[in-house]
């Protein structure tokens, strides 16, 4: 927001130096990320207040003409060619040696009398583009009639423009006059606000113009009021001035004094030439799906359900808090105008302007939130500014409908409270007067509480904390003592399933993988190639309303198609064994809430496994490595897993299963289908894990187990079993991991599983390895001979095992 010094003071006294204020408001309300000085570069003695007293043409030139200025130093003859030069015109004259801006070129340059087609000039009458004030090269800058002739310009039009950041809740500080107030309590001056009185003189407004509004949810107040036997023209040029230096560009009476309004307090007006709204009669509802409107920059909108939208009584005329249209518009012949003030939900026009790619002044202050009380102060202050610049009757009333009408917000605030919160104790009848000077209404309930109620424009404040920030901004941040923090710091809440994310993110890494971050939002046809056609929750992911790309349009329901994506890009430039693993969420919906949050652990692993000096050793990566993987990971964690064979869509059957703790599954390895993985233009094996934290962190122990370790010696034990090919080797390592005899307990690892010669049909060879080990004694050859006689006895029974071959023991 562009703030000049000079409007400012017209409703508070600012007399501290530039660099003070600037801090104090930076300090307190918001950053003044800079200023500029208009009239730093004007020379008092050379760029002087002039009085136009005699035009005469050019002997020479039928485009230039002879002007006859009063410059207070005497009269002199200055040459000019602008179209709208007159006498008694007050205009900015520069003698010789003054430095402008080119109106040619655009770049500083000195000015140097010469003859100018053969008559002598004294010097030259200046446009805004010469004073560096604009672009408008078109014709001389007019000053205002009361501009006293001989003074140095920079008296009249000198100022100072301040570029301030608002906050995002503060619609308030978007008008000149919110900003004056927070300026008068930093500085303790006397707020003055605009007069808002007007004249009554034409028909009751009811009978011109109805009001409905159809969207009360959207629309919380609408005002509308007449103003008629309108002149179009331009406006005054203190209006015209002060427009420019905001940034905005003059165009009529009527336009310009919405514009400036806006300006003055923050709330956004719109004026229809009444003879174009047709059935004299104003609707605020949400549009027809498709409904098209040309607004006022020429460019038609297409509108969708959820967009409000003021219509006369055939169709829409504007996009409420955006931009009117193009067929209710302001013209020259304009005579009538219907003046609208609204309230409209912020959140509603921050969608609409984005969705429609539109932002303009009025929708920056509408997304910030407007009170609705603003909207009939505006209307006041506009109807007085129509009646003194533009003349005209203003019609009686004000048509008024107010769904959203709301009693005013109080906000109670205890002394105690403020002390705590400031860390320091602000004597009460500073916390009133600092209030008070805001705008709040406060009453004193001594000792020390205040009832505090907030006014219209300061929607923002909602408790007492907000209370208190007000207080202490005001007050003054500097004098908050520097202290040390006191109290208690609240207990750590326990978080299970982030604490497990992040040992399996360790983990992961520690097994030699690197992680990846991908982006949760995908496409429908990717998701499609990693989830179960029956899976309709994972085949209608959530879309987003309005994408950045159209491959980012969706929710993922699942990371198997993202860490695909990463392993193909990656495996594109890069041999041998390739490991990645993202730990993320799945995003599934929820009927009429929000998605469910899923975290998981997806990981993927595939090409040469090293060989010596981390050089590829030629044979691939295999199911095992994967499920090796997923094994250390649980044992890491404190659980025993358990695998059973699986099938899993765009998975290999065969090379799947599925792992869990007890009976509940808490996630699945296996081979990624040659189909699939083509797919994503992977043409390798390659296998894929995930682990699911929300389910597996439920089965973690409270504390880790511990088995001392035993001072005596293992017994090692190689065992050959045979058993059905259909024998999952996990059933058989669990059972033997379970047995105990004597005291004496078993560590089993399978090293080798064989199919063919020497084996029966239908079945396969698991060759074992056993410690045996007991806690109060070495065992002998003959204990450990009988535990290994049960264990094979177990297995019969339980697999129908048979012995194949017997290992050699050793201690």
């Amino acid at each position: 927001m562009k703030v000049s010094l000079n409007w400012l003071r017209e409703y508070v006294n600012v007399r501290l130096p530039v660099e003070e204020l600037t801090r104090r408001i930076t300090d307190a309300t918001a950053e003044v990320e800079g200023w500029r000085v208009i009239g730093e570069g004007w020379d008092p003695e050379r760029v002087r207040v002039a009085l136009v007293v005699g035009v005469d043409p050019h002997p020479n030139a039928d485009r230039l003409r002879l002007a006859t200025v009063e410059t207070g130093q005497g009269r002199v003859q200055v040459v000019c060619g602008a179209p709208n030069l007159a006498v008694g015109q007050k205009v900015a004259f520069a003698s010789e040696g003054a430095r402008l801006i080119d109106g040619h070129t655009g770049e500083p340059t000195v000015l140097k009398l010469r003859p100018i087609r053969g008559v002598e000039s004294a010097g030259m009458v200046l446009s805004e583009k010469e004073l560096g004030l604009s672009d408008d090269h078109e014709g001389i800058l007019v000053l205002p009639a009361d501009a006293p002739v001989g003074v140095a310009l920079a008296d009249v039009l000198g100022d100072v423009i301040l570029e301030v950041s608002t906050w995002a809740n503060r619609a308030d500080l978007l008008g000149m006059v919110g900003f004056a107030r927070e300026v008068a309590a930093l500085t303790g001056e006397v707020l003055r606000e605009p007069p808002l009185t007007y004249t009554e003189s034409g028909p009751a407004v009811e009978e011109l113009v109805s009001v409905r509004v159809e969207a009360p949810d959207l629309c919380r107040r609408f005002t509308a009021s007449v103003i008629e036997g309108l002149t179009i023209g331009p406006s005054p040029e203190w209006i015209q001035e002060r427009l420019r230096k905001a940034g905005m560009r003059p165009i009529n009476n009527v336009v310009d004094i919405t514009n400036y309004v806006m300006l003055e307090t923050g709330q956004p007006l719109h004026a229809f030439d009444f003879d174009l709204v047709r059935g004299r009669q104003i609707v605020a509802r949400r549009a027809k799906e498709g409904e098209r409107l040309v607004t006022l920059d020429g460019v038609e909108r297409v509108l969708d359900g959820e967009m409000l939208v003021i219509c006369d009584g055939e169709g829409p005329v504007g996009i409420a808090g955006v931009m009117g249209g193009g067929n209710s518009e302001v013209h020259e012949g304009t005579t009538r105008v219907l003046l609208e003030v609204a309230n409209f939900r912020a959140g509603s026009i921050r969608r609409t302007s984005t969705l429609l790619k539109l932002r303009t002044e009025a929708s920056l202050r509408f997304e910030k939130g407007i009170g609705p009380e603003m909207a009939l102060y505006a209307q006041r202050r506009a109807l007085h500014l129509f009646e003194t610049v533009c003349g005209g009757r203003i019609a009686k009333g004000v048509v008024d409908v107010y769904p959203g009408k709301e009693p005013p917000r109080t906000v109670v605030l205890d002394g105690e409270r403020l002390e705590r919160v400031l860390g320091i104790a602000v004597p009460p009848d500073e916390v009133r007067r600092i209030l008070t000077d805001l705008g709040f209404a406060v009453h004193h309930v001594p000792p020390a509480r205040f009832s505090v109620q907030v006014p219209p424009w300061r929607p923002d404040v909602e408790i007492p904390d907000d209370v208190v920030e007000e207080v202490g901004r005001i007050y003054g941040y500097d004098k908050l003592p520097a202290t040390t923090l006191r109290g208690t710091l609240p207990p750590m809440e326990e978080n299970p399933a982030m604490a497990l994310r992040e040992q399996l993110r360790d983990l992961a890494a520690a097994l030699g993988f690197q992680e990846v971050i991908t982006y949760t939002l995908t496409t429908r046809e990717k998701l499609a190639l990693v989830t179960d056609p029956a899976d309709t929750v994972r085949r209608n992911p959530l879309g987003v309303v309005n994408p950045v790309s159209s491959q980012h349009a969706f929710l993922r329901t699942s990371m198997r198609s993202s860490v695909l994506e990463v392993y193909a890009a990656n495996r594109r430039q890069a041999e041998g064994p390739l490991r990645l693993f993202e730990v993320g969420y799945e995003y599934l919906p929820v009927e009429g809430d929000l998605p469910y949050e899923r975290p998981v652990l997806c990981g993927v692993l595939g090409g040469a496994r090293e060989g010596r000096w981390a050089v590829g050793g030629g044979d691939a990566l295999d199911f095992f490595d994967a499920k090796g993987v997923v094994e250390a990971m649980l044992r890491a964690v404190g659980v025993r897993g358990s695998f059973v064979a699986a099938e899993e869509f765009g998975l290999l059957p065969g090379h799947t299963a599925k792992f869990g703790v007890g009976p509940e599954m808490v996630g699945v390895v296996g081979q990624v289908h040659p189909e699939t993985a083509a797919a994503f233009d992977i043409e390798e094996p390659v296998f894929l894990f995930e682990i699911w934290v929300h389910d597996l962190v439920r089965h973690l122990p409270e504390r880790p187990a511990y088995q001392p370790l035993s001072r005596f010696p293992a017994v090692r034990l190689d065992l050959a079993i045979v058993v059905d090919a259909a024998v999952p080797a996990g059933a058989v390592l669990e059972l033997a991991r379970s047995h105990r005899s004597n005291g004496v307990r078993v560590a089993a690892e399978l090293f080798d599983e064989y199919r063919g010669p020497g084996v029966g049909e239908g079945k396969k060879s698991l060759a074992l390895r056993l410690w045996l080990r007991a806690d109060d004694r070495t065992l002998t050859d003959e204990e450990a001979m009988k535990v290994r006689q049960g264990l094979l006895a177990r297995l019969g029974r339980e697999f129908g095992a048979e012995l194949r071959g017997q290992g050699a023991g050793s201690r």
